[in-house]
């Protein structure tokens, strides 16, 4: 086993569980959730969300942390030389190379191309905040506000300064740096939140009888079993991957850091509960009847629209509105940042371990690439005078939606169907809860992956019905003319999928070059 006493570690249980913890809360729980709960039929989408976080959310997330605290203990930081060490113990070091080359790739693709956005909905929050308290969209057509933001080349200073405190903080390690700002960023996140949640259950029936705050919370609690589809369901286990920050290789990444007998089952289970109270209690609460009780059941439908079209609108009507939209767009700012500044840590971590980078300058090196990648996002709006964010888009649909799914499969059939019991025992080293055989046999070796493969061919038939395989994807119908920049969003995610399987490749092959060659593993 490599020595890892060198590699940083977390300087406390509650800073442990407050990190991971924003890792999972982020824009998935309050700017994605709503509109994904609304658009698919609200009450009705909870019954295969709560399906999905159990039988899928739960199990990986259990996986994820084993993987990351084994691998750690072996001096790695990536997702993977991790799956595989793992890979090698039932299939030969030649295919296990090739298992684990695939899972770093797409490890390196999402730490890479989702914060190549992310961020920029980051900048976007920040911005807004500092609008809101200004007053600055008070009058104005929301739409044309938005357009207009992600159109003028210096509101992308708030991505710059965002991209900046991101550096800042990774540079002074897990410690000092990732686990003091979630100390603070946490807190004021579920304070935000309350606030949110008290204002929007007071709030009546501001513009119809109808339209009332308690009644958007009847949308989200009293399932309409009509409006449940098989679009929902899969729609479902996609947000359970997204809010949970599965299948990024994050999750292995803040777990490297902690000691070989810490307690992982215990520390999940938080983590998962405080996601949870974030997303549906906090979100749900909040999100969706402020928007409802102004815009009805169709107004809180949509996507993007929702957080920086839809709702700055209410905010203008509202009483106390400046200040209220100030809290929303702060709370939205804080929860990305503190998933955000897990994305940026892997990908130091990988310059810090595969080419002996100090973290310092590896934090520089990253911001960098950040700018470079996230130069698209920035280029259309400012190009096209529009904000249409096809680039955007398709970059999310192949890394943000459909690639961390794959990434979630490949770990659960490493540990679950290859290791096997072997990982069970890894999964209850040091552990005040441990998790039942039953509960392994039923749910990581049997149910997860089943759910994870048959959702995933659901997703497929989907995708490729909607048109998102064709040269020119369907839902560019009336503005092909931006196909450019859909291609360019595909070209993109193919040549960072190829790099990132030679890098790790490489990385792999330096390290365990003796057994690889032999093709016989090493303890």
């Amino acid at each position: 086993m490599a020595d890892n006493q060198n590699r940083d570690q977390w300087g406390s249980k509650i800073g442990l569980i407050l990190a991971m913890a924003g890792n999972a809360v982020g824009l998935g729980n309050f700017w994605r959730f709503p509109y994904i709960a609304a658009t698919n039929g609200g009450g009705a989408f909870m019954i295969p969300y709560f399906f999905a976080l159990i039988v899928i959310g739960l199990p990986t997330m259990l996986i994820e942390w084993s993987i990351g605290r084994y691998g750690g203990a072996h001096g790695h930081g990536t997702v993977g030389p991790m799956v595989y060490i793992q890979a090698k113990k039932a299939i030969s070091p030649k295919k296990a190379i090739i298992l684990g080359s695939a899972c770093g790739a797409i490890g390196f693709g999402v730490t890479i191309l989702v914060n190549s956005y992310y961020t920029h909905i980051i900048g976007w929050s920040l911005g807004y905040a500092v609008h809101s308290l200004l007053g600055s969209y008070v009058g104005v057509d929301s739409g044309a506000f938005f357009v207009s933001y992600v159109t003028d080349p210096k509101m992308l200073v708030f991505w710059v300064i965002s991209l900046a405190f991101l550096g800042w903080a990774v540079m002074k390690g897990v410690s000092e740096g990732i686990e003091a700002w979630a100390k603070v960023m946490m807190p004021t996140i579920y304070v935000f939140g309350i606030i949110l949640a008290i204002r929007a259950v007071t709030l009546g029936a501001p513009v119809n009888p109808d339209w009332s705050s308690l009644s958007g919370l009847n949308f989200v609690w009293n399932p309409d079993l009509s409006k449940l589809t098989s679009a929902s369901v899969v729609t479902a286990t996609g947000q359970i991957f997204f809010t949970l920050s599965l299948g990024m290789g994050i999750i292995c990444n803040y777990a490297s850091y902690l000691q070989p007998d810490e307690d992982i089952v215990t520390a999940s289970v938080a983590t998962v509960a405080l996601n949870e109270f974030a997303e549906v209690i906090l979100a749900g609460t909040s999100v969706i009847p402020i928007s409802y009780a102004f815009l009805g059941p169709e107004g809180i439908k949509g996507s993007i629209g929702l957080a920086f079209m839809a709702l700055p609108n209410v905010f203008t009507t509202m009483a106390g509105g400046r200040i209220f939209g100030a809290v929303w767009f702060f709370l939205l700012f804080f929860a990305g940042f503190t998933s955000a500044i897990a994305m940026y840590n892997y990908l130091v971590a990988l310059l810090e371990e595969e080419m002996g980078i100090d973290r310092k300058k590896g934090a520089v090196m990253i911001f960098i690439l950040y700018l470079i990648v996230g130069a698209p996002i920035a280029a259309e709006g400012v190009v096209t005078g529009e904000a249409n964010l096809i680039y955007f888009t398709e970059v999310d649909n192949w890394i943000g939606n459909y690639l961390l799914i794959v990434l979630g499969l490949l770990e659960v059939i490493t540990v679950a169907w290859l290791v096997k019991d072997e990982g069970l025992e890894e999964m209850n080293k040091g552990g005040l809860w441990k998790v039942p055989k039953w509960f392994y046999r039923v749910f990581p070796q049997f149910l997860t992956p089943v759910c994870i493969i048959v959702f995933l061919a659901i997703f497929t038939r989907d995708y490729w019905v909607a048109g998102n395989f064709k040269l020119v994807p369907s839902y560019l119908a009336g503005i092909e003319y931006m196909a450019p920049w859909a291609i360019a969003g595909r070209c993109v995610v193919i040549a960072v999928l190829v790099i990132g399987f030679i890098q790790t490749y490489k990385a792999i092959k330096r390290k365990y070059k003796d057994e690889i060659d032999s093709n016989q593993a090493k303890a």
